[in-house]
């Protein structure tokens, strides 16, 4: 690691198989560029379906590296957890910002972004962006 800043990724889910397989597709399809910190933080603690505020949080320390994290999450108690941890304001970094965005494009356009060295806000919009991806 360089110690260069970059934004760092957070993907949440449900599931810990969905979200390590997205991480590593979105990973896979970033390229050459520069290893974004990436952690999937899915399932229970227990290795059940569900979200777990400290995965979550672990995750997200994990990342940090100064230029803020941004969580992307799959369905509704997912974004519920991330905004309570959020209100806390004690368990996420500084900087942690929760993106609305699809689940699988929008982590493949976050990483793909970050690892140009963009900003949380340019992540965060490439991202959001992805919801008007158009497959047919």
């Amino acid at each position: 690691m360089s110690g260069e800043k970059l934004v760092g990724i957070v993907l949440v889910s449900h599931s810990a198989e969905v979200a390590a397989s997205v991480a590593e597709l979105a990973r896979g399809l970033s390229g050459a560029g520069t290893s974004v910190p990436v952690a999937p933080a899915g399932g229970t603690e227990g290795g059940g379906l569900g979200t777990s505020s400290e995965l979550i949080a672990a995750a997200a320390a994990s990342v940090d590296r100064g230029a803020g994290v941004a969580v992307l999450t799959d369905l509704g108690s997912s974004v519920l957890t991330v905004k309570a941890l959020l209100v806390e304001g004690d368990e996420l970094p500084a900087g942690t910002r929760l993106v609305d965005a699809p689940f699988v494009e929008g982590a493949v356009a976050a990483v793909v972004t970050a690892s140009t060295g963009a900003d949380l806000d340019a992540v965060e919009a490439a991202a959001t962006e992805a919801y008007s991806y158009r497959k047919v």
